[in-house]
């Protein structure tokens, strides 16, 4: 009898349950290939600048690429110190530059971005989106005015130039990045405020500002990734080496009329990427969190 009710149960149909909890596990094998495959995709770059930048100059330029070095050397770091490449010059006119761009870009922003989220003036609309329309230019066609700009003012080849180039194009995608923190404050916690007897800016800087912290820490870092991967700013406003930044100054340096350095040039692009690579996961929490109040308080 236990024989005969073993053999029906057995070949009874599968319920829909048991068949979905059989699908679950093909669905998330299916996920996790199409991710480690996305993620060797992102990665096998990086991977390829590294082993360059080990390998020797013979094996970095053979006609039959090696997927590892044969034999590690670090020659490549040690002659960007040690060579006539003023790589040091470079890396702190980037770091100077992109810092001091993100601070004042993301105070003005944060002025604009009120403005534009809090303010009652008339044109308050129209000028937001004419704001907002200038990134609708490429750089190509704000360089040649601003490089005239510059010319009358003798700011060419000075790290004010530089930052004014950097600012001057970061300043629209970070004041609309502000007003939507902004808008995500409820109003009811400033007119508290203003009973208390705050002003405009008391209110701004002692409680707007605090309340948006995740949002600032977004737009520094989206303005400091942007300045420092600009080449074609410092490209044009800048002719000397000593303030020559690391994107132009790599590429002017490391390729050649007959040859290129390939393993110093991806050494130094390893060195240049380290402070993106870091600042991104120092504030990936804040920068996610920054990015997400930001479009739900846009919608």
């Amino acid at each position: 009898m236990t024989t005969v009710l073993e053999k029906s149960s057995a070949t009874e149909p599968a319920t829909p349950r048991e068949r979905q909890r059989r699908r679950v596990p093909i669905g998330r094998t299916i996920v996790v290939l199409l991710i480690a495959l996305f993620s060797g995709w992102t990665l096998w770059p990086l991977y390829w600048m590294v082993s360059t930048s080990l390998k020797s100059p013979l094996e970095a330029t053979n006609l039959e690429p090696t997927v590892w070095p044969h034999s590690l050397t670090l020659d490549n770091y040690q002659g960007l110190f040690s060579s006539s490449i003023p790589f040091g010059t470079y890396f702190f006119n980037s770091v100077l530059t992109a810092l001091i761009a993100a601070l004042v870009a993301v105070l003005l922003s944060t002025l604009a971005g009120y403005s534009f989220s809090r303010g009652g003036y008339r044109l308050n609309g129209v000028t937001s989106i004419t704001v907002l329309a200038t990134q609708m230019l490429p750089l190509v066609v704000l360089i040649g005015p601003l490089y005239l700009l510059l010319l009358k003012a003798h700011l060419l080849n000075t790290y004010l130039g530089l930052i004014i180039g950097y600012t001057s194009f970061a300043l629209p995608f970070g004041a609309w990045m502000m007003k939507g923190f902004f808008d995500g404050i409820p109003r009811e916690i400033e007119e508290a405020a203003r009973v208390d007897g705050y002003g405009r800016l008391a209110i701004l800087f002692r409680i707007v500002v605090p309340m948006s912290l995740p949002g600032l820490v977004t737009t520094a870092v989206f303005v400091f990734m942007n300045t420092w991967n600009n080449l074609l700013y410092p490209l044009t406003l800048v002719s000397t080496d000593s303030r020559q930044t690391l994107p132009a100054g790599l590429m002017q340096s490391f390729s050649g009329t007959f040859k290129t350095d390939w393993g110093g040039m991806m050494a130094a692009a390893l060195i240049t990427s380290l402070p993106l690579i870091i600042a991104f996961f120092a504030v990936q929490r804040s920068m996610v969190r920054g990015m997400t109040a930001g479009a739900l308080a846009g919608t």
